[in-house]
C-alpha cells in the first residue's frame, strides 16, 4: 500500500517549483531513508560489523515503534510513541525528522546523498560547528550542495521554532569551496496523530558561516549500516523480532565490492554515474536496493486486558 505524507513547501526558488500537497511514497523508501543517514555513532569505529549491525536495526526499530500506516495510507503516531516521556519523544522525533528530510530532499530535489554535519568534526573541531548549526548537507544528481536543518515534533512546530530552524540551516555556507544552494529549514511533525512535513529555503546569512571540506571517508558512515544488513542476511532472518527482521536489502554487485574494500568514495561516485542504470533496475541513485515485507503494513494491536 501506497503512504502518504502532507506536506507544504516555503519560499524556494522559483527555479525549484517546489509544490505543497502530499508525497505518495512507500515503506521501502522510508525505511531506505532512515538507513541511509550518514550519521557517527558510538559504532562507527567498526567496520560493517556486528554492532553496525545493531545499528541498523535500531534504526528500523525506532520508525517501528513511532509510526503505522493508518486504512488511508497515512502515518499515524503508535500509541506507544504517544506514551513515551518528553526527552524520550524528542530523540525519535529527531530522528524521524532526519528521515523524513532526507525522503523528501530525494525525492522532490533528487538530493539522495545526505551526510549528518557531524561527520567533519575531526576537520573543523566542535568549536566550530557549535550548537547552532544545521544537522545534515547533501548532495543532488547535480553536484549542487544543500543545507539542512531536520527537526522532528510531536506537535505542529511554532514561528519561533521555524524561526530557529531557518537560522541553524544559513550558516553552512559551502562545501569544497563550493556555495550551498539551498538553505533548508525543515520538520516532520504529527497533526492530531498524523504525521506531516514542512520545510523552507531562507535567504543565506554569512554570520557565523561553517565551510566544510568534500567528503570522502565520510561516506562510509552513509553506507555503513546498508552494508552491514545486506552482508548479514542470516543474522537478519535469525532477528528474534519478526517485524524488525521482515526487510531485505541488496547491494549492487559493483558497488558493495568497493564497499567491502573500504572505498567508499569511489563506491558513490560510481553510484553517481551509473545512476539512471541503477534506478532502471529498481535500485536507489545510491545503488541500495531495500524491500519492506508485509508486516510493516500492518497496524499494531493492542493486548486485551486480563
Amino acid at each position: 500500500m501506497t503512504l502518504l505524507i502532507e506536506f507544504s513547501s516555503h519560499f524556494f526558488p522559483a527555479a525549484y517549483a517546489l509544490p505543497s500537497g502530499t508525497l505518495s511514497t512507500t515503506w521501502d523508501e522510508l525505511l531506505w531513508a532512515a538507513v541511509t543517514i550518514g550519521r557517527p555513532s558510538t559504532y562507527h569505529v567498526f567496520r560493517h560489523g556486528e554492532a553496525s549491525f545493531h545499528e541498523a536495526i535500531f534504526r528500523l526499530a525506532l520508525i517501528r515503534m513511532a509510526v503505522e500506516q493508518d486504512p488511508g495510507g497515512y502515518l499515524r503516531r503508535t500509541d506507544a510513541f504517544a506514551a513515551l516521556d518528553p526527552t524520550e519523544k524528542g530523540m525519535v522525533s529527531y530522528f524521524l525528522g532526519m528521515t523524513v528530510c532526507k525522503l523528501f530532499a530525494s525525492r522532490l530535489l533528487t538530493a539522495p546523498w545526505l551526510l549528518h554535519l557531524d561527520v567533519f568534526r575531526n576537520a573543523l573541531g566542535a568549536t566550530v560547528l557549535g550548537r547552532s548549526r544545521p544537522d545534515l548537507v547533501g548532495e543532488d544528481l547535480n553536484g549542487q550542495w544543500h543545507a539542512f536543518e531536520s527537526k522532528g515534533r510531536s506537535s505542529v512546530p511554532s514561528a519561533a521554532d521555524r524561526a530557529k530552524a531557518k537560522l541553524q540551516a544559513q550558516r553552512l555556507v559551502s562545501v569544497n569551496g563550493q556555495g550551498c544552494s539551498l538553505h533548508i529549514g525543515s520538520f516532520a511533525f504529527f497533526r492530531s496523530d498524523v504525521l506531516e512535513f514542512y520545510w523552507r529555503d531562507p535567504e543565506p546569512d554569512d554570520v557565523e558561516a561553517i565551510r566544510v571540506p568534500s567528503p570522502d571517508e565520510e561516506w562510509r558512515y552513509y553506507y555503513e549500516p546498508a552494508l552491514s544488513l545486506a552482508l548479514d542476511a542470516a543474522a537478519l532472518a535469525k532477528s528474534p523480532d519478526r517485524e524488525l527482521a521482515d526487510v531485505q536489502v541488496i547491494i549492487h554487485p559493483e558497488i558493495q565490492h568497493l564497499l567491502v574494500a573500504g572505498r567508499w568514495l569511489s563506491a558513490k561516485e560510481l553510484a553517481t554515474k551509473q545512476r539512471a542504470a541503477l534506478v532502471a533496475e529498481g535500485y536507489q541513485p545510491d545503488g541500495i536496493w531495500l524491500s519492506a515485507g508485509q508486516s510493516w503494513r500492518s497496524r499494531y494491536r493492542p493486548r486485551e486486558r486480563s
